[in-house]
């Protein structure tokens, strides 16, 4: 790595940090908002613990899809699927990923944004299982957080639907997910 790749790369890493506290709208089991950064850690556990060992499926870009997924967070924060502005919310990322990669070597950049552009469309097994499981992470934190109160837990039903449908694996996380949200509907509130 040449001193200008290494410059580079650290000012890229040095930018990734704000994902720590970039927040999205849900919220952890103690009721803090969760940051992108715990939700693509946890996305890339799902990914190890249920992807790996799936047939025609490579572990290793399925991971890396899972840690860029959202990179572009770090430039214009979390849009929430219920957002009106979650209409754009793959081109604003699209831009968001461009600057913050620009610093990178060449080589390294091209690879991150082919993998999130293919991510993006679910344009391979390992995409199609990313998109996927980056949906269930989400259904799962909704139904472990301590939510405020009047958190629309039926949301969950539809969200991401049709992502979690194309693989067999994730249509039966699904179920269960599924099942868990009835439970929160139907308890009491807290």
């Amino acid at each position: 790595m040449t001193p200008d790749d290494l410059a580079g790369t650290l000012a890229f890493l040095r930018r990734t940090e704000a994902l720590k506290s970039t927040l999205r709208s849900g919220t952890t089991a103690s009721g803090r908002r969760e940051s992108t950064a715990e939700h693509s850690w946890r996305l890339c556990l799902m990914a190890m613990v249920l992807g790996d060992g799936i047939e025609g499926i490579d572990g290793l870009k399925l991971l890396k899809m899972c840690l860029i997924h959202d990179l572009g967070e770090a430039v214009g924060g979390d849009i929430p699927a219920t957002d009106p502005r979650a209409a754009d919310k793959a081109a604003q990322e699209r831009r968001d990923l461009h600057a913050l990669t620009a610093e990178l070597p060449p080589a390294r950049r091209d690879e991150i944004l082919r993998l999130w552009e293919e991510y993006e469309a679910a344009a391979s097994p390992e995409a199609i299982l990313a998109k996927a499981f980056d949906k269930l992470e989400t259904i799962l934190q909704h139904n472990r957080g301590l939510n405020p109160p009047g958190f629309d837990y039926g949301f969950n039903l539809a969200y991401g639907a049709t992502h979690t449908a194309r693989h067999p694996l994730t249509a039966a996380v699904r179920a269960v997910l599924d099942e868990e949200t009835r439970a929160r509907m139907a308890a009491p509130a807290e």
